[in-house]
């Protein structure tokens, strides 16, 4: 699908629109887009402190503070890059005309729930579902 919807800067889907017209599935794709170039730059800067290294403080405490902050904001890169992957899924499902529509059982999403979850496959009612799901599997364990 090509890009040729030109978007307003304060435009909003609305409920009022046919469900995951044009001006939807631009809003969403801009919207993606930017939350996944925002975690590049992210990403890219927590390469830019792990490369000034600082691990070779004298103290024993300072390193290992240090070593415990490289730790976590190691972790937290790896949840973006997941996060980068399911981004690109959805800009794909925009693409293949299946954005915003349930993957479990094909009803659509809504605009609240995607508006907060952009990357969403599940509506709430099968998200539910699934929780409900892995609770009683996690009780049966």
């Amino acid at each position: 699908m090509d890009s040729e919807v030109v978007l307003s800067p304060d435009y909003r889907p609305s409920k009022d629109e046919e469900y995951m017209c044009e001006m939807h599935l631009e809003y969403f794709r801009q919207k993606l887009l930017s939350w996944k170039k925002s975690l590049i730059g992210q990403s890219k800067d927590t390469l830019d402190d792990l490369k000034q290294g600082g691990l070779n403080q004298p103290d024993q405490i300072d390193r290992a503070s240090l070593e415990s902050d490289k730790a976590l904001e190691l972790r937290t890169r790896d949840r973006a890059r997941k996060l980068i992957s399911k981004i690109d899924e959805a800009l794909k499902r925009i693409d293949d005309g299946s954005y915003g529509y349930c993957e479990e059982t094909g009803d659509p999403i809504g605009l609240d729930r995607l508006e907060a979850r952009p990357v969403t496959t599940l509506s709430i009612e099968a998200q539910e579902r699934h929780e409900r799901m892995e609770k009683t599997y996690d009780d049966e364990v």
